[in-house]
């Protein structure tokens, strides 16, 4: 696999389809009288945009219809060092636990903690992550370095915009996980299927997250291998950028201990996320350079 230095998120075909979305819901929203955030789930393959793309919406949110909007990430949500070091050695053959990536991974109780106050529109801290300390292994700075957010004297949150590679993936049945092991894949045949059966009932304490949205935001691809290339086109561009970077093998390797999680529950995502919302979830799918092919909304 190679690549060339490209730009690929200079042109921008989604905020102008997700804005429309997303003031339509918030109107309906803001109609039912309700004084909580408006809470918007964002789901994108690594290297499709995602960060870009989040960073439009927040800003169109914020300067053209003056609502105070907050992005965060489900990255900042990992486990803190000692407890990613505490659970891989409490399962030193399951390679999906082994690095911070895979639901199971992230501390579900500060997410819940930091939502419940985002929801009563309570001062709080909003977490971070940095991905740089014990030699890339991460860890959380210190609470009081976390930026503050409703507190005295500042704008409440209006919106929210909850981002990640997994934000939206919901559990599957036993059985279901099972027949996507049973079934031709690229990667979940390397892992014991008690190994993936671990992950997905981990994935359901994310459904107290996922239960909150309003809407949701769905950058799927036409295929979904193409995460790999556009991995590492950005990596290309980091070592231009920087001088240093992961190698095109190592590139491979970090998506492979990601993709597992595409395979088990990228589908159920496609189907569509809500019981009990209706149109609620928009779905852009891109061909391999990233443009809009198709729109569906669920």
């Amino acid at each position: 696999m190679s690549a060339t230095i490209t730009d690929p998120e200079v042109y921008d075909d989604k905020s102008p389809i997700c804005i429309p979305f997303i003031l339509e819901r918030l109107r309906t929203h803001l109609s039912s009288g309700s004084t909580r955030p408006f809470i918007i789930g964002l789901n994108g393959v690594q290297g499709v945009g995602k960060t870009t793309l989040v960073r439009r919406l927040a800003d169109t949110l914020r300067h053209d219809e003056g609502l105070e909007s907050l992005v965060c990430s489900i990255d900042d949500f990992y486990l803190a060092h000692d407890d990613q070091v505490a659970l891989a050695a409490s399962m030193p053959d399951n390679m999906l636990v082994q690095v911070r990536g895979e639901p199971g991974t992230h501390d579900m109780d500060l997410a819940k903690d930091f939502f419940a106050a985002i929801l009563n529109n309570s001062a709080t801290r909003v977490p971070q992550y940095d991905k740089s300390l014990f030699s890339g292994q991460g860890d959380r700075p210190p609470r009081s370095s976390w930026p503050e957010v409703n507190a005295p004297g500042q704008p409440k949150v209006q919106v929210v915009i909850f981002e990640g590679w997994c934000v939206g993936f919901r559990p599957l049945s036993p059985v279901e996980v099972a027949a996507k092991y049973a079934a031709p894949s690229r990667t979940l045949k390397r892992h014991d299927i008690e190994h993936l059966q671990f992950v997905n009932t981990k994935l359901g304490a994310y459904d107290a997250i996922t239960d909150l949205f309003d809407a949701f935001i769905h950058i799927d691809a036409e295929d979904t291998e193409w995460v790999y290339d556009w991995r590492l086109e950005q990596e290309v561009m980091l070592r231009a950028q920087r001088g240093a970077g992961m190698s095109d093998e190592q590139v491979v390797r970090f998506v492979d201990a990601y993709y597992p999680a595409y395979e088990l529950f990228t589908d159920k995502l496609r189907g569509g996320l809500f019981a009990d919302k209706v149109q609620c979830q928009l779905r852009l799918v891109v061909s391999k350079d990233r443009r809009v092919q198709k729109t569906v909304v669920l």
